[in-house]
């Protein structure tokens, strides 16, 4: 959701900070003759135990790659009674459920129940207007070329201590689209659809309504149904309750001007409607990528349109695709690695997989917005460390 950005900076950090004590952590064993393949284990839990080091409460990921499968974790998941993280811990995966919204939307294509190009209108009449005589379509709802406002954008106009009304709120899809259609102001008017790409989490308020409108079923449904029970997702879910249930990283926000931590762990189920409701876990959410680029989940057709990326105004490393997003920035001279990020307040989520598939990692954090600049290299110095063929401090 976050304005600040929906990622961290390109550069990668220059080199890892001082680590936590006591770190819990699960890993495959690996010989000597693994060394090529993928990241030294000990130098994955010394970049996690940095971004502890640096103020986030807890850290958990997952890393596969030609070593097999390391699972760590630093920190603590619960700051009130110490209770430590664990890699197995759920979390709010924010807008990487934007992945898991496309892939429904694009097996209803599939499906022949809808069209990529179809107006938006023709589903949903009346919900959201064309502008300068083009109508939103199904694909720049999917690509973020709709022109439509970004609904989160008014919560941040009120200040970050708004987001604890935001937490305790009760909010409609329909409601938040209207919210987002009410800054389109003569003074800033939206721009004509498919003209310019521009990051907005209402177009995923309007897809979910869409798979709802063409299945009959809730989102969360469509989403366990058609992807979480086939793949065995079984921490996978769209909750319909403010608390978060299972062992799991509680999410907190430091707010600028106050020295103590706010909880967000608990938060209204009906705020991200789509672009960023999903709770998942480390391990479920690479099985969901390698499912999605393994040909599991859409034909090969459709998955070439989700893979098909354009550019952004993030910076030139960043492109997306339908849902999906690439960035070159991770690992400099490389090619690009793709998944999604993920950002709702108190958790920070990257999910990504290298061109060639062959490393992957998933990393979620107990603290995003407010986490400040030292803790987000700390984090990309995590990414690196395990998507990198030569990471930036050059050990391997």
């Amino acid at each position: 959701m976050r304005r600040r950005t929906a990622a961290v900076s390109a550069l990668l950090a220059a080199a890892a900070l001082a680590p936590a004590a006591a770190p819990a952590v699960a890993a495959t064993p690996a010989g000597p003759a693994s060394a090529a393949r993928g990241a030294d284990r000990g130098d994955l839990q010394r970049a996690l135990d940095a971004v502890v080091a640096e103020g986030v409460p807890g850290a958990v990921a997952e890393v596969r790659d030609g070593r097999g499968v390391w699972r760590g974790s630093s920190g603590v998941a619960d700051l009130a009674d110490g209770r430590k993280a664990r890699p197995g811990d759920r979390f709010r995966a924010g807008s990487v459920t934007k992945s898991f919204v496309a892939t429904v939307v694009l097996q209803l294509v599939a499906e022949g129940k809808v069209g990529l190009d179809d107006p938006i209108e023709r589903h949903l009449p009346g919900l959201v207007p064309g502008k300068d005589g083009a109508p939103v379509t199904v694909r720049q709802l999917l690509n973020h070329t709709s022109g439509l406002p970004n609904y989160t954008d008014t919560w941040w106009d009120n200040g970050p201590g708004y987001l604890r009304t935001v937490q305790h709120g009760d909010y409609t899809p329909r409601g938040l689209v209207e919210e987002a259609l009410r800054r389109d102001t003569p003074d800033k008017p939206r721009p004509k659809p498919g003209t310019k790409w521009a990051y907005s989490n209402t177009n995923y308020v309007v897809l979910g309504m869409l798979v709802e409108k063409i299945t009959g079923r809730t989102l969360g449904q469509e989403i366990d149904r058609r992807i979480a029970r086939p793949l065995h997702l079984t921490d996978t879910f769209v909750p319909t309750a403010a608390h978060l249930s299972g062992p799991h990283l509680n999410g907190y926000e430091r707010l600028p001007g106050e020295t103590a931590a706010t909880d967000f762990t608990d938060f209204t189920p009906t705020a991200f409607p789509g672009p960023g409701d999903l709770v998942s876990s480390t391990a479920d959410l690479n099985r969901f990528y390698r499912a999605l680029s393994g040909g599991k989940l859409l034909p090969q057709r459709l998955w070439r349109e989700m893979n098909t990326l354009h550019d952004t105004d993030r910076g030139a490393e960043r492109k997306y695709g339908l849902g999906l997003e690439s960035n070159s920035g991770y690992c400099p001279g490389e090619k690009p690695v793709w998944g999604h990020t993920g950002s709702v307040p108190g958790y920070n989520t990257f999910s990504f997989t290298t061109a060639d598939g062959k490393r992957q990692i998933t990393l979620a954090l107990g603290m995003d917005l407010f986490k400040g600049d030292k803790a987000d290299a700390a984090a990309l110095k995590v990414l690196s460390t395990a998507l990198c063929t030569a990471p930036a401090d050059g050990k391997q």
